[in-house]
């Protein structure tokens, strides 16, 4: 999501609002959305809400567009702290899939905002989410058209209003709650049904393996997530999960934006790819741990993201399929 976070969860499960349309209660559904949506809308400060890297205003009806989803550990999604998780989606329509980038949040990265290098989850507490997404924008040299930012306590809300979700837990743990009491939290290895509070607790712990592998967790999460979202069973339980979200997430979509993803719902064989940067961490001359992503790694991720958006390649060009100008 994920998490909480960063996630693709919260629009999607928006989306399948749209699926629902025809009966009373679908239209109180789209109606308490709508009403989100537009509460929880904010401006990122661009021109015409559109990246620097766009010749022209997208348009999700027709155009390949991407997201990032902003986690961040704070009640107030309006707060400008540091970003716990980054989720990074492109969206293509012909092919009707989407690409989910996971960013390690101690990833080295340059931020235009203060003009110099330091952790990308430093990027939100000194700019939000306009800082963030220029950041990445800087590092993959795609276009952001799009961001939801969520705090942990829609994520816990929204699992717990679908009854929870069935999730492989890779290894036994014992960690915090939502509230920093520790060692509330404790699961067993092996496939079971978890609640808000475990979900959030695998999303964010970091000492059982890396920062890369929770991210793999936080992307699975997510996809376990819509997945249980979209399911028949839940389309009673989405009212519970529209308020769940509800002043815990903000986003420059609007309504009709979002409503144009109902494509992406309604086709049963949409694929989902998770993705990953390759790196290394360790200690910088300034004392600081930090992950250094491969420059390999930055360069193939790249024109994936690209190329997914029906933008050129820059780095392999003997694989350019399309030479056309950045307007999608």
């Amino acid at each position: 999501m994920p998490t909480k976070k960063k996630i693709i969860y919260a629009l999607l499960i928006i989306f399948a609002v749209i699926v629902t349309s025809g009966s009373a209660y679908a239209y109180h559904l789209y109606s308490t959305a709508e009403k989100m949506v537009d509460d929880n809308h904010e401006s990122t400060g661009r021109e015409n809400e559109t990246s620097k890297l766009r010749t022209e205003q997208v348009n999700p009806i027709e155009d390949n567009v991407s997201i990032l989803f902003i986690g961040i550990d704070e009640r107030d999604p309006f707060e400008q702290s540091r970003s716990d998780a980054l989720i990074l989606a492109t969206f293509n329509k012909a092919e009707k899939s989407i690409k989910l980038l996971s960013i390690p949040r101690d990833s080295y990265m340059y931020i235009p905002e203060i003009e110099r290098y330091t952790k990308v989850n430093h990027a939100h507490a000194y700019g939000g989410p306009l800082a963030s997404i220029e950041t990445l924008e800087e590092f993959f040299q795609i276009p952001i058209d799009y961001y939801v930012r969520l705090n942990f306590e829609a994520f816990v809300d929204v699992v717990d209003a679908l009854g929870g979700i069935h999730y492989d837990v890779p290894f036994q743990i014992s960690e915090m709650d939502s509230n920093d009491k520790a060692d509330t939290i404790k699961l067993e290895e092996g496939y079971q049904q978890i609640n808000g509070e475990e979900a959030l607790a695998l999303a964010r712990t970091r000492k059982y393996d890396s920062d890369i592998q929770r991210g793999i967790r936080q992307q699975e999460i997510i996809t376990a997530i819509v997945s249980k979202a979209t399911q028949l069973s839940s389309v009673l339980k989405l009212e519970d999960v529209l308020i769940a979200i509800g002043d815990n997430m903000r986003t420059n979509f609007t309504f009709q934006e979002i409503t144009s993803f109902s494509s992406y719902m309604i086709n049963s064989s949409i694929n989902i790819e998770k993705i990953n940067l390759e790196g290394t961490g360790g200690y910088l001359d300034n004392g600081g741990w930090y992950y250094q992503v491969e420059e390999q790694s930055q360069q193939e991720i790249t024109d994936q993201l690209r190329e997914h958006l029906g933008l050129p390649a820059i780095y392999n060009t003997n694989d350019l399929t399309d030479s056309n100008p950045i307007h999608p």
